[in-house]
């Protein structure tokens, strides 16, 4: 990562998911991220994350296609204007993600879990507040004998998981180097670091509905896309490292990385999607002007 400097041919992006309405938080993100490709000449790129089939809805997409230009926030490459890599829909661009677990799994980073969501739970508490999830107990870990490192050039043992044509069926998850420290410079928040196998645990990156996760489907468009700069919410902060060690099996080069600060309710709550009151699309109704908002946000 180059750090925060304006020679660069910068690419930012607004990722949305449509899995309900934008809301002051999403404004604050978004509209900081125009501004940061705004002062720097470049291009921001609007990517529709539509990979949960099971919460994302046609009208959300509208609706966030609607609210940002509401807002005064435009783009220049997306599901609405085409551009050098689409598709920009997540959920158009499954054969990327599919044979960026085929590395994975060659390379014997990766194995499947069979654990449910309640046994990792019941076994790890509670997660933490934002993106995090529990950490893993290691349950379906292979043995390390067995698990070619991501530094090694010698191909893994041919094990289940090796022959595994398709990740349908299991959680694949992404083996951590227990007890290395991750780390990175933000450029809001300053540096930061992370220690695998006590900070966070074995990740997945391909979910047993034959969803790709999160953190596999973003590390590969932001790569394929030529994204320089991911702005987004510091609730986010432990996803990058993981998305780092990502980049690192895959051998893509890393972005930098702005997190911005949360937007909280009154009772110090970080604002998600169910605090619809606070939603773009009711502010509006209510006779916000765009101006409110983004000034309610910033």
């Amino acid at each position: 990562m180059s750090g925060d400097s304006p020679a660069k041919s910068y690419r930012g992006r607004l990722a949305p998911s449509p899995t309900g309405l934008l809301h002051l938080g999403h404004a604050r993100t978004f509209w900081i991220a125009a501004q940061r490709a705004a002062e720097r000449s470049g291009k921001l790129i609007l990517r529709n994350e539509d990979l949960d089939p099971q919460r994302c809805r046609a009208e959300f997409v509208e609706a966030m296609f609607e609210d940002l230009h509401w807002l005064g926030i435009e783009w220049v490459e997306g599901p609405d204007r085409g551009g050098p890599f689409a598709p920009y829909t997540q959920s158009q661009r499954r054969s990327a993600y599919l044979e960026a677990w085929k590395q994975l799994r060659d390379r014997g980073i990766i194995y499947p879990c069979f654990c449910s969501r309640k046994d990792v739970a019941a076994a790890a508490g509670a997660p933490n507040e934002g993106d995090d999830e529990p950490m893993y107990p290691g349950t379906c870990r292979p043995d390390r004998a067995h698990v070619a490192t991501a530094a090694s050039a010698v191909p893994p043992a041919r094990s289940a998981a090796a022959q595994a044509t398709q990740p349908a069926g299991a959680n694949w998850r992404f083996r951590v180097p227990d007890g290395e420290e991750i780390g990175f410079t933000d450029l809001h928040l300053g540096p930061q670091s992370f220690v695998a196998g006590r900070d966070f645990g074995d990740f997945i990156v391909w979910r047993r509905d034959e969803v790709p996760a999160y953190q596999l489907a973003v590390v590969v468009d932001d790569a394929a896309m030529q994204i320089t700069e991911v702005v987004r919410g510091a609730d986010l902060l432990k996803s990058t490292v993981r998305q780092i060690l990502l980049l690192r099996a895959l051998g893509l080069a890393a972005p930098d990385y702005y997190h911005c600060d949360l937007v909280r309710d009154q009772a110090g709550v970080r604002l998600a999607k169910r605090h619809d009151a606070l939603s773009i699309r009711k502010l509006r109704e209510s006779g916000s002007t765009r101006e409110q908002v983004r000034d309610a946000a910033i």
